[in-house]
Protein backbone atom coordinates (compact mmCIF):
# COMPACT_ATOMS: atom_id res chain seq x y z
CA UNK A 1 0.00 0.00 0.00
CA UNK A 2 1.21 3.47 -0.88
CA UNK A 3 -1.72 5.62 0.23
CA UNK A 4 -4.46 5.11 2.80
CA UNK A 5 -7.42 7.19 3.88
CA UNK A 6 -8.60 7.94 7.40
CA UNK A 7 -11.87 9.38 8.69
CA UNK A 8 -13.60 10.05 12.00
CA UNK A 9 -17.33 9.42 12.31
CA UNK A 10 -20.10 9.68 14.88
CA UNK A 11 -19.85 11.76 18.05
CA UNK A 12 -16.58 13.39 19.00
CA UNK A 13 -14.36 12.13 21.81
CA UNK A 14 -11.26 13.64 23.46
CA UNK A 15 -8.92 11.02 21.92
CA UNK A 16 -9.65 11.25 18.20
CA UNK A 17 -6.64 13.39 17.30
CA UNK A 18 -4.41 11.09 19.31
CA UNK A 19 -5.65 8.11 17.26
CA UNK A 20 -5.08 9.99 14.01
CA UNK A 21 -1.61 11.01 15.21
CA UNK A 22 -0.70 7.41 15.99
CA UNK A 23 -1.89 6.26 12.57
CA UNK A 24 -0.09 9.04 10.69
CA UNK A 25 3.14 8.54 12.62
CA UNK A 26 3.15 4.79 11.95
CA UNK A 27 2.23 5.27 8.28
CA UNK A 28 5.08 7.76 7.89
CA UNK A 29 7.51 5.25 9.38
CA UNK A 30 6.35 2.72 6.81
CA UNK A 31 6.45 5.25 3.94
CA UNK A 32 2.69 5.34 3.37
CA UNK A 33 0.77 8.51 2.54
CA UNK A 34 -2.34 9.35 4.57
CA UNK A 35 -5.31 11.37 3.35
CA UNK A 36 -7.77 12.58 5.99
CA UNK A 37 -11.36 12.78 4.74
CA UNK A 38 -13.24 15.86 5.96
CA UNK A 39 -16.35 15.25 8.10
CA UNK A 40 -16.28 11.47 8.03
CA UNK A 41 -18.39 9.51 5.57
CA UNK A 42 -19.98 12.78 4.49
CA UNK A 43 -16.90 13.59 2.41
CA UNK A 44 -17.28 10.36 0.47
CA UNK A 45 -20.77 11.37 -0.66
CA UNK A 46 -19.38 14.64 -1.99
CA UNK A 47 -18.28 14.24 -5.65
CA UNK A 48 -15.26 16.45 -4.89
CA UNK A 49 -14.26 14.36 -1.82
CA UNK A 50 -12.69 17.08 0.38
CA UNK A 51 -9.53 15.70 1.97
CA UNK A 52 -6.30 16.76 3.65
CA UNK A 53 -2.85 15.18 3.12
CA UNK A 54 -1.85 14.45 6.73
CA UNK A 55 1.81 13.50 6.19
CA UNK A 56 3.37 15.23 3.19
CA UNK A 57 6.97 14.04 2.80
CA UNK A 58 6.11 11.39 5.44
CA UNK A 59 5.94 13.92 8.26
CA UNK A 60 2.75 14.69 10.26
CA UNK A 61 1.35 18.17 9.58
CA UNK A 62 1.87 20.58 12.53
CA UNK A 63 -1.88 20.97 13.10
CA UNK A 64 -2.07 17.33 14.16
CA UNK A 65 -1.73 17.55 17.95
CA UNK A 66 -2.51 14.40 20.00
CA UNK A 67 -3.20 16.52 23.09
CA UNK A 68 -5.96 18.49 21.37
CA UNK A 69 -9.49 17.15 21.90
CA UNK A 70 -11.92 16.47 19.08
CA UNK A 71 -10.82 15.80 15.52
CA UNK A 72 -8.97 18.09 13.14
CA UNK A 73 -10.64 16.46 10.11
CA UNK A 74 -14.17 16.82 11.46
CA UNK A 75 -16.86 14.23 11.98
CA UNK A 76 -20.49 13.65 11.04
CA UNK A 77 -23.12 11.01 11.65
CA UNK A 78 -23.56 10.17 7.97
CA UNK A 79 -23.09 6.49 7.19
CA UNK A 80 -22.93 4.34 4.09
CA UNK A 81 -25.88 2.01 3.52
CA UNK A 82 -24.65 -1.34 2.20
CA UNK A 83 -27.98 -1.78 0.38
CA UNK A 84 -27.47 1.44 -1.57
CA UNK A 85 -25.26 -0.08 -4.24
CA UNK A 86 -25.32 3.01 -6.44
CA UNK A 87 -23.79 5.16 -3.68
CA UNK A 88 -21.29 2.47 -2.72
CA UNK A 89 -20.13 2.17 -6.33
CA UNK A 90 -19.77 5.95 -6.62
CA UNK A 91 -17.69 6.08 -3.43
CA UNK A 92 -15.51 3.18 -4.55
CA UNK A 93 -14.84 4.95 -7.84
CA UNK A 94 -13.90 8.19 -6.06
CA UNK A 95 -11.50 6.39 -3.76
CA UNK A 96 -9.95 4.64 -6.74
CA UNK A 97 -9.38 8.01 -8.45
CA UNK A 98 -7.63 9.22 -5.32
CA UNK A 99 -5.48 6.06 -5.41
CA UNK A 100 -6.58 5.07 -1.90
CA UNK A 101 -5.41 1.51 -1.18
CA UNK A 102 -6.99 1.10 2.26
CA UNK A 103 -9.23 2.92 4.74
CA UNK A 104 -9.08 3.42 8.51
CA UNK A 105 -12.35 4.45 10.15
CA UNK A 106 -12.27 5.80 13.70
CA UNK A 107 -15.61 5.35 15.41
CA UNK A 108 -18.05 3.14 17.26
CA UNK A 109 -20.73 0.63 16.31
CA UNK A 110 -22.41 2.94 13.78
CA UNK A 111 -19.07 3.55 12.08
CA UNK A 112 -18.40 -0.18 12.00
CA UNK A 113 -21.72 -0.69 10.20
CA UNK A 114 -20.85 2.05 7.71
CA UNK A 115 -17.44 0.52 7.14
CA UNK A 116 -19.07 -2.81 6.31
CA UNK A 117 -20.52 -1.32 3.12
CA UNK A 118 -17.04 -0.45 1.84
CA UNK A 119 -15.09 -3.54 2.84
CA UNK A 120 -15.87 -5.27 -0.47
CA UNK A 121 -14.32 -2.35 -2.35
CA UNK A 122 -11.06 -1.98 -0.44
CA UNK A 123 -9.35 -3.13 2.78
CA UNK A 124 -10.88 -1.46 5.85
CA UNK A 125 -9.94 -1.38 9.54
CA UNK A 126 -11.70 0.24 12.48
CA UNK A 127 -9.87 2.02 15.29
CA UNK A 128 -12.42 2.20 18.14
CA UNK A 129 -13.57 5.37 19.87
CA UNK A 130 -16.50 6.07 22.13
CA UNK A 131 -16.85 7.74 25.51
CA UNK A 132 -19.63 5.25 26.36
CA UNK A 133 -17.18 2.32 26.14
CA UNK A 134 -19.93 0.31 24.47
CA UNK A 135 -17.99 -1.07 21.48
CA UNK A 136 -16.77 -4.52 22.40
CA UNK A 137 -17.86 -7.85 23.84
CA UNK A 138 -18.00 -9.01 27.43
CA UNK A 139 -17.01 -12.43 26.12
CA UNK A 140 -16.21 -13.82 22.69
CA UNK A 141 -19.62 -15.35 21.90
CA UNK A 142 -21.78 -12.57 23.37
CA UNK A 143 -23.13 -11.48 19.96
CA UNK A 144 -24.66 -14.94 19.50
CA UNK A 145 -26.85 -14.44 22.58
CA UNK A 146 -29.10 -11.90 20.88
CA UNK A 147 -32.58 -13.08 19.89
CA UNK A 148 -34.93 -11.66 17.25
CA UNK A 149 -38.50 -12.04 18.45
CA UNK A 150 -41.22 -13.41 16.15
CA UNK A 151 -43.66 -10.79 14.92
CA UNK A 152 -46.26 -9.98 17.56
CA UNK A 153 -44.33 -11.54 20.45
CA UNK A 154 -43.81 -9.27 23.47
CA UNK A 155 -40.87 -9.29 25.85
CA UNK A 156 -40.31 -6.71 28.63
CA UNK A 157 -36.62 -6.18 27.78
CA UNK A 158 -37.03 -6.12 24.00
CA UNK A 159 -36.18 -3.09 21.87
CA UNK A 160 -36.81 -2.24 18.23
CA UNK A 161 -34.06 -2.04 15.61
CA UNK A 162 -34.51 -2.06 11.83
CA UNK A 163 -38.16 -3.02 12.19
CA UNK A 164 -37.57 -6.05 14.44
CA UNK A 165 -37.66 -6.58 18.19
CA UNK A 166 -34.51 -7.89 19.87
CA UNK A 167 -33.66 -9.17 23.32
CA UNK A 168 -30.93 -11.21 25.00
CA UNK A 169 -31.04 -14.86 25.96
CA UNK A 170 -29.63 -15.98 29.28
CA UNK A 171 -25.84 -16.19 29.11
CA UNK A 172 -24.24 -19.54 29.95
CA UNK A 173 -20.69 -18.18 29.74
CA UNK A 174 -18.71 -17.70 32.94
CA UNK A 175 -17.57 -14.09 32.93
CA UNK A 176 -13.86 -13.33 33.23
CA UNK A 177 -12.31 -9.87 32.88
CA UNK A 178 -9.41 -11.42 30.95
CA UNK A 179 -11.82 -12.62 28.24
CA UNK A 180 -13.33 -9.23 27.36
CA UNK A 181 -12.92 -8.21 23.72
CA UNK A 182 -11.82 -4.56 23.56
CA UNK A 183 -11.47 -4.05 27.31
CA UNK A 184 -11.69 -0.26 27.08
CA UNK A 185 -12.05 2.28 24.28
CA UNK A 186 -10.14 5.59 23.93
CA UNK A 187 -12.28 8.51 25.05
CA UNK A 188 -13.79 6.67 28.00
CA UNK A 189 -11.09 7.51 30.55
CA UNK A 190 -11.20 11.25 29.85
CA UNK A 191 -15.02 11.27 29.94
CA UNK A 192 -14.88 9.56 33.35
CA UNK A 193 -12.31 12.13 34.49
CA UNK A 194 -14.74 14.92 33.58
CA UNK A 195 -17.71 13.12 35.16
CA UNK A 196 -15.81 12.43 38.36
CA UNK A 197 -14.72 16.04 38.84
CA UNK A 198 -18.27 17.15 38.05
CA UNK A 199 -19.71 14.91 40.77
CA UNK A 200 -17.14 16.18 43.26
CA UNK A 201 -18.00 19.81 42.53
CA UNK A 202 -21.75 19.29 42.68
CA UNK A 203 -21.31 17.51 46.01
CA UNK A 204 -20.21 20.66 47.82
CA UNK A 205 -23.31 22.57 46.69
CA UNK A 206 -25.64 19.77 47.78
CA UNK A 207 -23.82 19.46 51.09
CA UNK A 208 -23.88 23.20 51.80
CA UNK A 209 -27.59 23.67 51.05
CA UNK A 210 -29.03 20.39 52.37
CA UNK A 211 -30.12 19.27 48.92
CA UNK A 212 -30.44 16.11 46.85
CA UNK A 213 -28.45 16.27 43.61
CA UNK A 214 -29.13 14.03 40.60
CA UNK A 215 -26.15 14.04 38.22
CA UNK A 216 -26.90 12.61 34.78
CA UNK A 217 -24.06 11.19 32.70
CA UNK A 218 -24.07 9.86 29.15
CA UNK A 219 -24.57 6.21 28.31
CA UNK A 220 -27.89 5.42 26.67
CA UNK A 221 -27.61 1.64 26.85
CA UNK A 222 -24.39 1.21 28.79
CA UNK A 223 -23.58 2.07 32.39
CA UNK A 224 -19.79 2.27 32.02
CA UNK A 225 -19.64 6.06 32.37
CA UNK A 226 -21.86 6.00 35.44
CA UNK A 227 -19.73 3.20 36.88
CA UNK A 228 -16.55 5.22 36.36
CA UNK A 229 -18.14 8.29 37.97
CA UNK A 230 -18.08 6.27 41.21
CA UNK A 231 -14.59 7.72 41.66
CA UNK A 232 -16.45 10.93 42.57
CA UNK A 233 -18.02 9.04 45.52
CA UNK A 234 -21.72 9.53 44.78
CA UNK A 235 -24.02 8.14 47.48
CA UNK A 236 -26.15 6.25 44.96
CA UNK A 237 -25.39 4.90 41.49
CA UNK A 238 -28.10 4.03 38.92
CA UNK A 239 -27.22 2.26 35.66
CA UNK A 240 -29.28 1.28 32.56
CA UNK A 241 -28.54 -2.43 32.96
CA UNK A 242 -30.60 -2.74 36.16
CA UNK A 243 -34.25 -1.76 36.54
CA UNK A 244 -35.09 0.97 38.98
CA UNK A 245 -36.74 -0.12 42.24
CA UNK A 246 -38.30 3.17 43.34
CA UNK A 247 -39.34 1.95 46.80
CA UNK A 248 -35.83 0.78 47.61
CA UNK A 249 -34.33 3.95 46.13
CA UNK A 250 -36.54 6.24 48.23
CA UNK A 251 -35.72 4.35 51.42
CA UNK A 252 -32.02 4.51 50.65
CA UNK A 253 -32.20 8.27 49.96
CA UNK A 254 -33.98 8.85 53.27
CA UNK A 255 -31.37 6.82 55.12
CA UNK A 256 -28.53 8.84 53.59
CA UNK A 257 -30.25 12.22 53.84
CA UNK A 258 -31.19 11.74 57.49
CA UNK A 259 -27.56 10.93 58.28
CA UNK A 260 -25.66 13.57 56.28
CA UNK A 261 -28.37 16.11 55.32
CA UNK A 262 -27.71 15.76 51.61
CA UNK A 263 -27.44 13.08 48.93
CA UNK A 264 -25.73 12.80 45.54
CA UNK A 265 -27.12 10.41 42.92
CA UNK A 266 -25.39 9.55 39.63
CA UNK A 267 -27.62 8.12 36.90
CA UNK A 268 -26.96 7.03 33.35
CA UNK A 269 -29.15 8.75 30.76
CA UNK A 270 -30.69 5.40 29.75
CA UNK A 271 -31.84 4.10 33.16
CA UNK A 272 -35.06 2.08 32.98
CA UNK A 273 -38.14 1.74 35.17
CA UNK A 274 -39.56 -1.43 36.71
CA UNK A 275 -41.09 -2.40 33.33
CA UNK A 276 -37.81 -1.99 31.46
CA UNK A 277 -38.83 1.27 29.74
CA UNK A 278 -36.30 4.09 29.46
CA UNK A 279 -37.09 6.59 32.17
CA UNK A 280 -36.54 9.75 30.13
CA UNK A 281 -39.67 10.76 28.22
CA UNK A 282 -39.22 10.00 24.53
CA UNK A 283 -39.87 12.57 21.82
CA UNK A 284 -41.19 11.73 18.37
CA UNK A 285 -37.92 12.78 16.71
CA UNK A 286 -34.85 10.59 16.36
CA UNK A 287 -31.13 11.18 16.16
CA UNK A 288 -29.17 10.36 12.95
CA UNK A 289 -28.61 6.80 14.18
CA UNK A 290 -32.40 6.26 14.45
CA UNK A 291 -32.57 6.29 18.26
CA UNK A 292 -35.53 8.05 19.87
CA UNK A 293 -34.34 11.18 21.65
CA UNK A 294 -34.69 11.22 25.44
CA UNK A 295 -35.77 14.40 27.22
CA UNK A 296 -33.88 13.45 30.36
CA UNK A 297 -33.76 10.60 32.85
CA UNK A 298 -32.64 12.93 35.63
CA UNK A 299 -35.67 15.22 35.23
CA UNK A 300 -38.05 12.28 35.24
CA UNK A 301 -36.34 10.83 38.30
CA UNK A 302 -36.56 14.22 40.02
CA UNK A 303 -40.32 14.32 39.39
CA UNK A 304 -40.70 10.84 40.88
CA UNK A 305 -38.72 11.78 44.00
CA UNK A 306 -40.58 15.07 44.48
CA UNK A 307 -43.83 13.11 44.50
CA UNK A 308 -42.59 10.25 46.68
CA UNK A 309 -40.67 12.29 49.27
CA UNK A 310 -43.15 15.18 49.47
CA UNK A 311 -42.71 18.67 50.88
CA UNK A 312 -43.25 17.73 54.51
CA UNK A 313 -40.16 15.50 54.54
CA UNK A 314 -38.04 18.64 54.08
CA UNK A 315 -40.15 21.33 55.76
CA UNK A 316 -40.82 19.40 58.98
CA UNK A 317 -37.16 19.69 59.97
CA UNK A 318 -36.65 23.07 58.28
CA UNK A 319 -34.14 21.61 55.84
CA UNK A 320 -35.73 23.12 52.74
CA UNK A 321 -38.84 24.99 51.70
CA UNK A 322 -40.18 22.20 49.45
CA UNK A 323 -39.25 18.96 47.73
CA UNK A 324 -39.02 20.84 44.45
CA UNK A 325 -36.48 23.26 45.95
CA UNK A 326 -34.51 20.51 47.65
CA UNK A 327 -34.00 18.20 44.66
CA UNK A 328 -32.03 19.47 41.67
CA UNK A 329 -30.51 17.97 38.54
CA UNK A 330 -27.35 18.57 36.53
CA UNK A 331 -26.50 17.06 33.15
CA UNK A 332 -22.80 16.82 32.46
CA UNK A 333 -23.67 16.31 28.80
CA UNK A 334 -21.20 17.23 26.10
CA UNK A 335 -18.53 18.36 28.55
CA UNK A 336 -17.77 14.63 28.77
CA UNK A 337 -16.96 14.56 25.06
CA UNK A 338 -14.54 17.45 24.90
CA UNK A 339 -11.26 18.88 26.03
CA UNK A 340 -7.73 17.61 26.37
CA UNK A 341 -7.43 13.82 26.63
CA UNK A 342 -5.71 12.50 29.73
CA UNK A 343 -2.60 10.33 29.51
CA UNK A 344 -4.37 6.96 29.33
CA UNK A 345 -6.42 8.00 26.31
CA UNK A 346 -3.59 9.78 24.50
CA UNK A 347 -1.21 6.86 24.82
CA UNK A 348 -3.55 4.00 23.98
CA UNK A 349 -5.40 5.90 21.24
CA UNK A 350 -2.09 6.52 19.48
CA UNK A 351 -1.20 2.85 19.90
CA UNK A 352 -4.48 1.75 18.33
CA UNK A 353 -4.09 4.18 15.44
CA UNK A 354 -0.65 2.84 14.64
CA UNK A 355 -1.85 -0.74 15.04
CA UNK A 356 -4.68 -0.09 12.56
CA UNK A 357 -2.08 0.92 9.96
CA UNK A 358 -0.09 -2.24 10.57
CA UNK A 359 -3.25 -4.34 10.24
CA UNK A 360 -4.01 -2.80 6.86
CA UNK A 361 -0.47 -3.39 5.64
CA UNK A 362 -0.61 -6.97 6.86
CA UNK A 363 -3.67 -7.59 4.68
CA UNK A 364 -6.44 -7.66 7.28
CA UNK A 365 -9.85 -6.65 5.92
CA UNK A 366 -13.04 -5.62 7.73
CA UNK A 367 -11.18 -5.88 11.02
CA UNK A 368 -11.03 -3.98 14.32
CA UNK A 369 -7.97 -2.93 16.30
CA UNK A 370 -8.71 -3.62 19.98
CA UNK A 371 -7.13 -2.86 23.33
CA UNK A 372 -6.96 -6.00 25.43
CA UNK A 373 -6.17 -6.53 29.11
CA UNK A 374 -5.17 -9.57 31.13
CA UNK A 375 -3.83 -9.82 34.64
CA UNK A 376 -0.68 -11.44 33.30
CA UNK A 377 0.14 -9.14 30.36
CA UNK A 378 -1.59 -5.90 31.34
CA UNK A 379 -2.81 -3.76 28.43
CA UNK A 380 -1.80 -4.92 24.96
CA UNK A 381 -2.96 -4.57 21.36
CA UNK A 382 -5.08 -7.12 19.58
CA UNK A 383 -7.17 -7.58 16.46
CA UNK A 384 -10.52 -9.14 15.69
CA UNK A 385 -12.81 -9.29 12.69
CA UNK A 386 -15.89 -7.07 12.50
CA UNK A 387 -18.18 -10.06 12.13
CA UNK A 388 -17.30 -11.10 15.68
CA UNK A 389 -19.35 -8.10 16.83
CA UNK A 390 -22.40 -8.99 14.71
CA UNK A 391 -25.36 -11.09 15.74
CA UNK A 392 -26.66 -13.83 13.45
CA UNK A 393 -28.68 -11.24 11.48
CA UNK A 394 -25.68 -8.99 10.94
CA UNK A 395 -26.50 -6.29 13.52
CA UNK A 396 -23.99 -4.77 15.92
CA UNK A 397 -25.42 -4.08 19.38
CA UNK A 398 -23.99 -1.65 21.91
CA UNK A 399 -22.02 -3.49 24.58
CA UNK A 400 -23.77 -3.24 27.91
CA UNK A 401 -21.93 -3.16 31.16
CA UNK A 402 -21.76 -6.68 32.50
CA UNK A 403 -24.41 -7.03 35.25
CA UNK A 404 -21.80 -8.40 37.66
CA UNK A 405 -20.12 -4.96 37.75
CA UNK A 406 -22.99 -3.52 39.83
CA UNK A 407 -24.54 -4.29 43.20
CA UNK A 408 -28.29 -3.58 42.82
CA UNK A 409 -28.92 -3.86 46.57
CA UNK A 410 -26.17 -1.46 47.64
CA UNK A 411 -26.69 0.72 44.53
CA UNK A 412 -22.93 0.85 44.10
CA UNK A 413 -20.19 -0.82 42.04
CA UNK A 414 -19.59 -4.46 42.93
CA UNK A 415 -16.12 -5.80 43.65
CA UNK A 416 -15.90 -7.07 40.06
CA UNK A 417 -16.82 -3.60 38.82
CA UNK A 418 -14.08 -2.12 40.98
CA UNK A 419 -11.63 -4.71 39.66
CA UNK A 420 -12.58 -3.66 36.12
CA UNK A 421 -11.92 0.03 36.74
CA UNK A 422 -8.63 -0.23 38.65
CA UNK A 423 -6.30 -1.10 35.72
CA UNK A 424 -7.69 1.79 33.66
CA UNK A 425 -7.51 4.55 36.23
CA UNK A 426 -4.67 3.68 38.59
CA UNK A 427 -2.18 5.65 36.45
CA UNK A 428 -4.53 7.30 33.98
CA UNK A 429 -3.45 10.91 34.67
CA UNK A 430 0.11 11.95 33.84
CA UNK A 431 2.34 14.59 35.36
CA UNK A 432 2.07 16.56 32.12
CA UNK A 433 -1.73 16.72 32.51
CA UNK A 434 -1.29 18.55 35.80
CA UNK A 435 1.54 20.70 34.50
CA UNK A 436 -0.50 21.86 31.50
CA UNK A 437 -3.33 22.85 33.84
CA UNK A 438 -0.94 24.82 36.04
CA UNK A 439 0.90 26.48 33.19
CA UNK A 440 -1.77 27.19 30.58
CA UNK A 441 -5.23 27.57 32.14
CA UNK A 442 -4.75 31.17 33.31
CA UNK A 443 -2.15 32.20 30.75
CA UNK A 444 -2.45 36.06 30.65
CA UNK A 445 -2.23 36.25 26.86
CA UNK A 446 -5.60 34.49 26.60
CA UNK A 447 -7.28 37.65 27.87
CA UNK A 448 -6.01 39.60 24.87
CA UNK A 449 -6.12 37.03 22.07
CA UNK A 450 -9.13 35.57 20.32
CA UNK A 451 -9.41 31.78 20.14
CA UNK A 452 -7.68 30.51 17.02
CA UNK A 453 -9.66 27.61 15.57
CA UNK A 454 -7.86 24.58 14.24
CA UNK A 455 -10.43 24.54 11.44
CA UNK A 456 -8.99 27.78 10.10
CA UNK A 457 -5.58 26.22 9.50
CA UNK A 458 -6.82 22.84 8.31
CA UNK A 459 -9.17 24.52 5.82
CA UNK A 460 -6.12 25.94 4.04
CA UNK A 461 -4.87 22.40 3.43
CA UNK A 462 -8.07 20.91 2.00
CA UNK A 463 -7.81 19.44 -1.47
CA UNK A 464 -10.53 18.14 -3.77
CA UNK A 465 -10.93 15.38 -6.30
CA UNK A 466 -10.79 16.91 -9.72
CA UNK A 467 -13.98 16.46 -11.75
CA UNK A 468 -13.86 14.56 -15.00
Amino acid sequence: MKRIGILTAGGDTPALNATIYGAVTRASQRKVEVFGFIKGFSSLFNPRVPHVPLNPLYSPIPELDPTHGGTLIGASRDYVDANDRASVDLIANRLKKLQIDGLICIGGDGTLNGMQALCECLPTVLAPKTIDNDLGLNHRNEADEWIRLPEGEIHPDAFEKDGFMYTRSESHTRFDLDQMVNYVTPGYATAVFVSTTGVQRIRTTAESHRRIAIVEVMGRHSGYLALGASYGQPDILLVPEHRLNVDMLVERIKEIYDLQKHCVIVCGEGIVDAKGQELGAELSSTDPAGNLILSGASETLRSVLIHRLGDSYFTSKRRNESARAAIFTRKLGHTQRGGRPILFDRYHAAQLGGHAVDMLLEGMMNAVAVLQYTREKGFHLGATYANDFRDRWGLIHARRMHPSFYDPLQLRPSQIGIDYLLPIFTRSVGFDDVEVLRRELFEPSKLKMHYHSLNTDVNKRIRYLESD
